[in-house]
């Protein structure tokens, strides 16, 4: 009997995926579409989606010191059964710009010291192909610019055909813009930066190239002096390369289920129903509207699945820990400068309404980053928006899942957090009574008060708009529901629907909330009438037939908060 396959949550390489009996997830269709490509190419992802396997995947597809090898990595695989006339055929520098460390006076050096390390490797590995003592001679070189001219020299004598595949070909420069700001960055890419001169020996000296990483930023400040990229980021061909489609994810979950290490009696279909609200939805190109099904990220599936054969049930905890390093690095370099007063507005913007139309920018310099015209962009590529539809010459982005609103949510309450605090210990237990007693009245007013005492609250008050956001994001830290704003039920969108998470938790109560807002002067015939339309807009929510769908055996609760200011002036269920 074949030994089961084991999960390959957080390994990136592919040769250890397929000689360790690893899941592999098949690819390698891929490889034919790329080959008929320009042969220098860049393709932008978020992370945790496959990017590193995929290029180590090439790596040991194309090296030509691994040729031998082809029929025991490849031999189960699409491209075993119909390789390409490229196969084994290149010398491979890999470059991961992740690895190279410092941010401080030694930034090139330690940038200069991992090239050559990489350049050393490289001599190392493919010597037989060179001459006896090419490797010391390489060795020899100071300095990877005379590595690099020694390599192309050399290879060129030789007729040796080579390929360079960078990952992360933008980390690097990203940390620098993080840490030190426009004006270290500018003298990194630009006139005669030291990274900027590394890419421009790569032009015309490597056959093929492809890099990968999660922004455009250094892509536009280089292609200047790197002018042969092609960016196939949001072509088509390429929205299903990276991720797991459904298909995917259901054909794994078989297997293992099949295999014993899940029970005889998992609901495959229920799992995946848990899954992709949290996990699914993305889409990278216009053309992929309707065509192509949504892709989920794949790192977050295996640490679902593996949670899921460990314990027998789903993770306590949708969101995988081990991403909050990446989330971390992503909101640095989205505050860069700080976070004005326009792109906080962006972010609220698509926090409240799900969504933002918008024009998508392919590629932008570091110095326009926060423009507030490209932060949609840049919020797209890093995972927090994705293609949904389009209007007219516009594309409507939004937040994919769950898990990405989540992170939107925290954006909002470090702002609320750090003007007033509030001790979500507390709150998580008024959570409990509301989920399972149906006691919602101390913890919507204890929300209502800290919107009441929030002093960015008040200084730019924006009313209705403006309190919804603030209790999403209070209601967001409530574990025993799906937080869902702007719900459409029976032709108009409902405040706040707190549908519970059924799957996760016995949860007995439910609720819609409705929010109304009073400005200072409105007389009370005003208060009057809008309470009146506020009951008889929640009611035909409630009568909506998906709602009995979504809140199954639940009591259902409907609320409605009236505001004056920042003030509660009455709040009672009807």
């Amino acid at each position: 009997m074949k030994e089961v396959k084991r999960i390959p949550y957080g390994v990136s390489n592919f040769v250890e995926v397929v000689e360790q009996n690893q899941y592999y997830v098949d690819k390698t269709m891929y490889l034919p579409l790329l080959e008929d490509q320009p042969s220098s190419l860049f393709f932008i992802r978020p992370r945790r989606f496959g990017k590193s396997i995929f290029l180590s995947m090439m790596r040991a597809y194309y090296d030509i010191a691994q040729k031998d090898k082809f029929e025991k990595r490849f031999g189960n695989l699409w491209i075993g059964h119909q390789p390409t006339p490229l196969q084994g055929k290149f010398q491979v520098l890999h470059l991961d710009f992740s690895r190279v460390g410092g941010i401080d006076g030694t930034l090139a050096q330690n940038f200069d010291d991992y090239c050559c390390g990489g350049l050393d490797d490289f001599a190392s590995i493919y010597e037989p192909y060179y001459y006896p003592g090419f490797l010391r001679d390489m060795k020899e070189q100071h300095g990877s610019t005379n590595k690099l001219n020694f390599l192309d020299r050399k290879a060129r004598q030789s007729g040796a055909r080579l390929y360079l595949i960078i990952d992360e070909y933008d980390n690097f420069t990203n940390v620098v813009l993080n840490e030190q700001g426009n004006e270290v960055y500018h003298a990194l890419t630009h006139a005669s930066g030291f990274y900027r001169e590394v890419f421009k020996k790569f032009k015309g000296m490597f056959e093929r190239i492809f890099m990968t990483g999660v922004s455009p930023v250094t892509l536009d400040d280089l292609t200047s002096g790197f002018n042969i990229g092609w960016n196939i980021s949001t072509s088509f061909l390429f929205n299903r390369m990276l991720g797991f489609s459904e298909v995917d994810v259901r054909t794994m979950i078989q297997y293992y289920k099949d295999a014993g290490l899940l029970p005889a009696s998992t609901d495959i279909e229920a799992m995946i129903t848990e899954m992709k609200p949290w996990y699914d939805n993305y889409c990278f190109a216009e053309e992929s509207l309707g065509r192509d099904p949504k892709m989920f990220n794949c790192d977050m599936v295996l640490y679902y699945l593996r949670h899921y054969i460990n314990l027998g049930k789903p993770p306590k905890e949708m969101i995988d820990p081990n991403t909050r390093t990446d989330y971390n690095k992503m909101k640095k370099l989205i505050r860069l400068d700080k976070l004005d007063g326009d792109r906080k507005g962006v972010l609220r913007k698509i926090t409240e309404e799900g969504q933002i139309i918008t024009n998508l920018v392919t590629t932008f310099p570091a110095a326009e980053i926060a423009n507030p015209e490209i932060f949609p962009s840049l919020l797209f590529y890093y995972g927090m928006l994705t293609i949904s539809a389009t209007r007219g010459n516009y594309m409507v982005l939004s937040i994919p899942n769950n898990n990405v609103r989540k992170q939107y949510y925290e954006f909002m309450l470090e702002e609320y957090q750090d003007r007033r605090y509030i001790n979500f210990n507390d709150l998580g237990l008024m959570y409990y009574d509301m989920a399972y007693d149906g006691h919602w009245r101390e913890s919507l007013e204890f929300i209502a008060h800290a919107y009441k005492e929030n002093s960015s609250i008040r200084s730019a008050i924006e009313g209705e708009r403006n309190i919804q956001g603030f209790f999403t994001a209070y209601l967001s830290v409530n574990a025993y529901y799906l937080i869902a704003p702007e719900v459409e039920l029976d032709h108009g969108y409902c405040d706040l629907f707190l549908m519970p998470d059924l799957l996760r938790y016995e949860v007995r109560h439910s609720y819609i909330i409705e929010l109304k807002y009073l400005s200072a002067k409105d007389t009370e015939a005003t208060a009057k009438t809008q309470w009146h339309d506020a009951v008889g807009q929640i009611k035909r929510y409630a009568a909506a037939p998906k709602v009995r769908q979504m809140i199954h055996d639940t009591e259902l609760h409907l609320i409605v908060m009236l505001f004056r200011g920042w003030e509660l002036e009455r709040m009672e269920e009807v």
